[in-house]
């Protein structure tokens, strides 16, 4: 199955010659020539629907088994109590994903969220953008953010193309003209519940926040829209939020191809949106995470199917999902997803065992996450690897907790 890419359309425009811009450094952002924006039909997720050398009968039985289709089986953590806490989790996320089916658009995930208030007629004057970004935060944590950060608009991250869910063709990414904005959103997820990774039970950790995010997102973007201002609600749709969320200087990218915050480790999901509403920006806060990575490999040491790199940053891409051009960690997206289809959940042991993932309100863990970014790291892992932080919690235990 074929399809031809459409004109570019609103800020969806081919990158320029040089894709390199000036905080890319502190960021941590490495583009080299051969950059090329992703297409959304290119994500595994989305290949899985389309591709043949993807698609199965067990990633058919994985999207199913998200509905009342899951089939529950003796091993702890999949039984049909494990999978009906998942399924629950994910329930506000796919009654927005899923109701504008009909036109080919699945909201938060292939197409970003339909806004369900107009744009006020009449806008509040912002005279000082620093002060109206310090009140954006202020509501998205009054609606249930976890962070917040806010950088520039930058269309190396938008889809060069997203998809029509009724046969999968690529369609444009057409956002309005003017969204120089991205109000970036973190989302923590359950730590007890992380801890259960690989089983159907951890599952509702994402699920929950899926549904959280979604319901955030949409209600600061209608606060937006009732100040008189641009806003479109964003969740894995029109454009990649990791970049996006390491601009916006919530955290540092990871060997484990997650955003390490200081807050809450590598335990969190992100969600995103543009808009016109004049803000002041953060910048990218580095840490020494990066460091951290080069020398630890607990996530791909303790991947089951080898789907995470050892070695350093490059730019090689192992498979069709993966972004051209950018020096990055890159995970072979095909094996990964293909152990969630075996395990008929998604799988996040990588997180589990990052030395990062702790409870940062407590004090012992914000002493080891100091020491960590410091010239003392190897001392930080060692200190780690002979605790029992990332061992892993045993369903049947959460649930008699």
């Amino acid at each position: 199955m074929t399809a031809q890419t459409p004109p570019a359309a609103g800020h969806n425009r081919p990158p320029q010659p040089d894709p390199s811009r000036p905080d890319d450094a502190l960021a941590g952002i490495e583009v080299t020539a051969d950059f090329t924006r992703f297409r959304q039909r290119d994500d595994v997720f989305t290949r899985a629907f389309w591709d043949d050398t993807v698609r199965s009968k067990a990633t058919d039985a994985f999207f199913a088994s998200y509905r009342i289709d899951a089939t529950p089986r003796k091993g702890d953590g999949f039984q049909q109590r494990d999978f009906a806490l998942r399924n629950a989790a994910w329930l506000v996320s796919d009654i927005v994903s899923n109701r504008s089916a009909s036109e080919g658009r699945r909201e938060g995930f292939q197409a970003p969220i339909r806004a369900d208030t107009p744009v006020a007629p009449v806008q509040v004057p912002v005279d000082d953008p620093a002060r109206m970004a310090a009140e954006v935060k202020r509501i998205a944590r009054f609606f249930g953010a976890d962070l917040c950060g806010i950088t520039g608009f930058d269309d190396r991250w938008i889809y060069e193309t997203q998809v029509d869910t009724r046969d999968f063709s690529e369609t444009p990414v057409d956002l309005p003209q003017g969204l120089g904005h991205v109000i970036v959103l973190g989302h923590q997820m359950d730590a007890p519940l992380v801890q259960t990774y690989p089983s159907a039970l951890a599952g509702a950790a994402t699920g929950r926040e899926y549904s959280h995010e979604a319901a955030i997102v949409m209600q600061l973007a209608a606060y937006i829209r009732n100040l008189g201002y641009q806003a479109v609600a964003s969740m894995n749709d029109t454009g990649l939020v990791i970049p996006f969320a390491i601009q916006a200087g919530l955290g540092e990218y990871a060997r484990n191809q997650m955003v390490i915050t200081p807050e809450f480790g590598p335990r969190l999901r992100f969600s995103k949106i543009f808009t016109d509403l004049p803000l002041a920006h953060d910048r990218p806060r580095p840490h020494g995470v990066k460091a951290v990575c080069d020398i630890c490999t607990r996530c791909a040491d303790a991947c089951p199917v080898k789907a995470l790199p050892f070695g350093p940053p490059s730019d090689q891409a192992p498979g069709r999902s993966a972004i051209r051009g950018v020096v990055k960690w890159t995970s072979d997206a095909e094996k990964c997803f293909g152990y969630w289809a075996k395990l008929s959940s998604d799988c996040a042991i990588c997180l589990r065992v990052c030395p990062f993932n702790r409870d940062y309100s407590r004090w012992r863990n914000r002493a080891w996450l100091k020491l960590a970014l410091s010239p003392l790291r190897r001392l930080a892992l060692w200190l780690d690897d002979r605790s029992k932080r990332a061992q892993r919690l045993k369903p049947r235990d959460w649930w008699g907790g």
